[in-house]
């Protein structure tokens, strides 16, 4: 499946890319190392982190900064492969760019909820967000209340989202995070169904259908783990569309009396089965997202080499690598054992 001619340009672009992604032996010896200077050094050894760190030193490595850094890769890589693109694959690449929008949306919400200065400097991200954004970062990083946030957001598509919202009774952060992630996934499915082709639409459903049906999953559970919501509540903050999760099966999680039940039903379902937890009375939701996820990047870019697959697959492994790396920086920070540190990033 794919276009050979259009795509075959990008994947070599892509492979060359992955070649410098960082392997299970480099994470095993960053794990092995003492402070987070030696990790930060190590890193900016490595070809896609060179010169990130160059301005960082001692109080300079606190876990804001060191993962400012890291997104800041992240989006290097998505600029050289927007560069390297065709018409069509940049149609794609700038419906991707909102989850990058809203990443950066709940990280300044956080603080605003808080009325907090934000931990971070957007600024370092500012060139990269010109060219493929209207969102203003000097003006939602200097927002230090909720009213900031929102006005900073005027002229958006989220504003009249999220100002709709701090207008009903006592909102939480949860809710406005509930609500951006909707948007999200009702974009997707709106513009995958209407400019891409059957092919490509084809590919991505099996990756974002995926991560919609187990983010529905999640939400569940946080719902009634945490927030005790009723069925109805519940029902209100599910993604309205279903992938490989039936009807009846997010009815028997939401309606669930407890949470034991809920894994019940957990258990019969296709995530469920791909991740083979039956051997399990409780698993860890995060964990059996990711292993489900991982499985289906792996199988959608493999089976499709050229197609659009090969830069959805790449983006997603690499803010995987990122998240991994921020775990294993503050493991080390924090004094956990190198065995212990290597369970959170290294499969098993």
């Amino acid at each position: 499946m794919g276009d050979l001619l259009s795509y075959s340009g990008i994947t070599t672009k892509i492979r060359a890319m992955q070649s410098h992604m960082i392997t299970e032996n480099q994470f095993r010896e960053m794990a092995g190392l003492l402070t987070v200077s030696d990790a930060v050094e190590y890193l900016s050894r490595l070809k896609p982190y060179q010169g990130l760190f160059s301005d960082l030193e001692g109080e300079g490595l606190h876990r804001g900064a060191i993962e400012q850094r890291l997104i800041l890769s992240l989006y290097q890589d998505f600029a050289k492969l927007y560069r390297f693109s065709n018409v069509n694959q940049r149609k794609f690449l700038d419906l991707y760019f909102m989850h990058f929008e809203i990443d950066i949306l709940k990280k300044c919400f956080r603080n605003a909820m808080g009325n907090n200065q934000p931990d971070i400097d957007l600024s370092v991200f500012e060139e990269f967000f010109q060219n493929h954004s209207k969102l203003d970062l000097g003006k939602l990083s200097a927002s230090a209340n909720l009213g900031d946030f929102l006005a900073a957001l005027e002229g958006s598509v989220y504003h009249g989202l999220l100002s709709g919202l701090a207008d009903t009774e006592e909102p939480t952060l949860f809710d406005y995070e509930v609500h951006l992630d909707l948007l999200y996934f009702k974009t997707i499915w709106k513009v995958m169904g209407k400019h891409l082709k059957k092919e490509e639409r084809e590919v991505l459903s099996q990756c974002f259908g995926s991560k919609l049906d187990l983010l529905n999953v999640q939400w569940i559970y946080r719902s009634k783990k945490y927030y005790r919501l009723q069925p109805a509540q519940i029902y209100s903050l599910l993604i309205p569309t279903n992938y490989r999760l039936k009807k009846e099966q997010i009815t028997k999680m939401t309606e669930a009396g407890t949470i034991e039940e809920f894994y019940g039903v957990l258990k019969t379902t296709f995530y469920g089965q791909k991740a083979n937890i039956e051997t399990f009375e409780a698993p860890n939701l995060e964990r059996l997202t990711m292993e489900v996820l991982d499985k289906i990047h792996h199988s959608s870019s493999q089976q499709n080499p050229y197609s659009i697959a090969t830069l959805n697959s790449y983006l997603y492994f690499k803010e995987e690598e990122i998240q991994k790396v921020v775990t294993l920086i503050e493991s080390i920070r924090y004094r956990v054992n190198p065995d212990e540190i290597i369970s959170y990033v290294v499969k098993q």
